[in-house]
């Protein structure tokens, strides 16, 4: 069985989402890029995976990206948006 604290994020560009597949289970951040910004629109992280960080490493994998790739950073998604406002290190990314 997967180990969950080595659930690491998978880019699946081409559907606009970060994904992380533990257990048979998928879990997803979902979101679109407009001029230079990166608009997080849902991260989902089904029951049997919840309280294990795995929205978390979700978030900051976005987050990353959209800072190595120069982009700014839209979190319409509450826990997004909250996850952020935890990380202070990431506030310069916001839009």
């Amino acid at each position: 069985m997967p180990d969950p604290t080595q659930a690491t994020p998978t880019h699946e560009p081409e559907r606009h989402r970060w994904v992380v597949r533990l257990e048979g289970e998928l879990a997803h951040l979902d979101y679109s890029v407009a001029g230079g910004v990166v608009i997080i629109h849902h991260t989902i992280v089904p029951e049997p995976l919840g309280g294990r960080g795995i929205a978390g490493r979700l978030v900051r994998a976005a987050l990353d990206h959209a800072r190595a790739e120069g982009l700014k950073v839209q979190p319409d998604c509450p826990y997004a948006a909250s996850w952020m406002d935890k990380h202070p290190e990431y506030g310069d990314l916001r839009a």
